[in-house]
């Protein structure tokens, strides 16, 4: 009987089938190869490296590579900048997306619509690159830790993706409930609402996270004292500019030597900088799979 239920397969079935995990492998083939070309080629020795052996395995094992680059002070304190940015600006984020997505989320919030569609605005129309810069350089910022933080303290998107989730969440009646029982607004907010929005506050932390720790473009445009750098920007600069060599050993000799050296410290430097991110993903993947899925249901 349950075999009779089945439905069976069509030629045109298998075909299909056929033909979706075939491009699925090609587009797996073709995601996954860099990354493991970078891996491979940071586990390699120089002179392979350079030569052309390295194709998807390491060739001459070494950890050159990562020797060299913890050897060198500027990564350490970009290192320890990225952590306190990510940190620090991801507090700061998630409490002032909070603070202004609860608000907009309740009916009984005087003129919170308006508010809510001069948010929406930013996200299509903003003052542009050079506006920033100069209320950024009014405010006292330039060459601040504070003009990689104030300026993107708060996401209009992630906003609404909270405020979306707070409405559908989190009922009325519940704090109508808890106004009976005597609870203040902010009570309900710290004891009742962010315990039961675990989820959202989990995704919303970990873009913001993965944000400030890629970001490199404000350390750029503000940032002349290297002390502040983040790791990101003395990557972007041994990948695009190639300044490996103000900041190489003193006891490494000849020209071909560096050269080998800094080809090999890029890829190496590649895996430190993305290690802190892969390894927070695994503890937030659970919420993060719930909380995309926020709005595509509704009870």
């Amino acid at each position: 009987m349950h075999e009779n239920n089945l439905i069976r397969e069509t030629g045109s079935d298998k075909l299909f089938n056929v033909i979706n995990y075939t491009f699925a492998i090609g587009l797996l083939i073709v995601v996954m190869y860099p990354l493991i070309f970078v891996v491979s080629a940071s586990f390699s020795s120089p002179q392979a490296l350079i030569s052309g052996k390295v194709w998807l395995f390491p060739v001459d094992f070494s950890l050159a590579g990562y020797k060299a680059v913890f050897e060198y002070r500027e990564v350490w304190v970009g290192f320890a900048n990225s952590v306190f940015y990510m940190v620090v600006g991801t507090i700061l984020n998630i409490i002032l997306t909070i603070a202004a997505a609860y608000p907009l989320s309740r009916k009984d919030f005087l003129g919170g619509r308006a508010i809510a569609l001069i948010f929406a605005f930013t996200l299509i129309f903003s003052g542009g690159l050079i506006p920033t810069y100069l209320l950024v350089r009014n405010l006292g910022l330039m060459d601040s830790r504070l003009a990689l933080l104030i300026p993107s303290s708060i996401n209009v998107f992630n906003v609404i993706v909270m405020m979306s989730f707070f409405r559908s969440s989190i009922p009325d009646e519940l704090l109508d409930s808890a106004k009976m029982d005597g609870c203040s607004n902010f009570r309900f907010l710290l004891r009742i609402v962010i315990p039961l929005s675990g989820a959202v506050i989990a995704v919303i932390t970990l873009f913001y996270a993965v944000d400030h720790w890629n970001s490199y473009f404000e350390a750029l445009l503000y940032l002349s004292d290297k002390n502040k750098y983040p790791l990101q920007l003395f990557l972007r600069n041994i990948l695009v500019l190639n300044t490996v060599f103000d900041f190489a050993k003193e006891d490494v000799r000849g020209d071909s030597s560096r050269m080998y050296l800094s080809e090999l410290m890029k890829y190496s430097l590649i895996i430190i900088s993305t290690l802190p991110l892969l390894i927070i993903y695994p503890f937030v993947q659970k919420h993060f799979v719930k909380g995309v899925m926020i709005g595509s249901l509704k009870g």
